[in-house]
């Protein structure tokens, strides 16, 4: 998967474009593991869904690279594309309850890809639905072939459309804010579960979350965005060594630490994400960054490599301004 200053626009009342994603970049090899993290509003899910052309129809979408698989998303055929969807990437939607069909048995859904992409016949392809179900931990799989998305737990949806998003035998699974209305235990026995499946079966695996400590212990890289662009990229251990973006040291430090006084507030940050399409010309983070000097507020950084794989959109590492395509 190679995302190249991906941009995603939608039609306004004044008659004009507003941007929602502008500058989104990130690479996944294959086998490999990503979070991609940042606060809600920051482009997270459209991103995600553009990998996929499943963005809303009157979305502009435009990227100087946006392939996966080695299949160019902007110029693919429908025929293409749906091949791509299931049979090569595994979509595990945010709500279960809106993602699951309340009239189909949950057995018929998780069984869909594989009819569609093995080309089994019915009874095989609900034989390995069951066995996605139980791999996954819903039991028993069996009794929930026939059951219906309302018979399940909100943790039981979720691992469902994880046994779904499996079935086609895909290369690459993207998990959208998979924890979002799950508790805290069994939010981690998810992100575990995730785990297991990329190392016994060597997906490349992308979760989406706004919970940075939850999933960076299952991944190998991080992506950090903001307002709707990509302001680091790092191997997970470098950047919780040294986070670079101001902003991704601000997530860090709010991160529960072990050594800090019993009682005390946890560290925030002030303000909030800009609306898309509102963002400042300068830096996009400079009204709440502490670090931020003159130039933040007059120019756009770019974003730019640094070592060990890390890129960074910040003066305080490189003099390089952003420049449109």
């Amino acid at each position: 998967m190679d995302v190249k200053e991906l941009r995603i626009a939608f039609p306004n009342a004044a008659g004009g474009l507003s941007k929602a994603v502008d500058g989104v970049s990130f690479e996944l090899a294959e086998r490999d593991t990503m979070a991609l993290v940042g606060e809600s509003g920051c482009g997270k899910t459209l991103s995600a869904l553009a990998l996929l052309r499943l963005t809303p129809v009157d979305a502009r979408v435009n990227a100087e690279r946006l392939a996966v698989a080695g299949h160019d998303i902007l110029v693919s055929d429908d025929r293409a594309l749906a091949t791509l969807r299931g049979g090569v990437v595994g979509l595990v939607l945010q709500e279960p309850a809106q993602a699951l069909n309340p009239v189909r048995t949950v057995g018929s859904q998780v069984a869909e890809a594989a009819r569609l992409h093995l080309k089994v016949t019915g009874k095989q392809a609900l034989r390995i639905a069951a066995d996605l179900l139980a791999e996954v931990g819903v039991n028993p799989p069996g009794a929930m072939l026939a059951a219906y998305p309302h018979q399940l737990s909100g943790g039981q949806r979720q691992r469902a459309l994880l046994a779904s998003a499996l079935s086609g035998q895909p290369r690459l699974v993207i998990a959208d804010e998979p924890t979002s209305a799950l508790d805290t235990m069994t939010a981690r026995r998810l992100i575990a579960v995730l785990a297991r499946l990329h190392a016994k079966r060597g997906v490349a695996l992308m979760i989406i979350s706004h919970d940075l400590p939850l999933v960076a212990p299952s991944v190998a890289w991080v992506t950090v965005l903001y307002a709707g662009e990509t302001v680091e990229i790092a191997r997970r251990e470098d950047l919780f060594a040294a986070p670079a973006h101001p902003y991704t040291t601000a997530l860090v430090d709010m991160m529960p630490q072990g050594n800090r006084r019993r009682g005390s507030p946890l560290p925030t940050i002030a303000g909030q994400v800009a609306r898309p399409g509102a963002w400042s010309t300068g830096c996009r983070f400079a009204a709440r960054c502490p670090m931020a000097f003159s130039r933040c507020r007059e120019a756009r950084p770019a974003l730019v490599p640094t070592e060990r794989g890390r890129w960074v959109r910040c003066f305080l590492y490189s003099s390089a301004e952003h420049t449109d395509a």
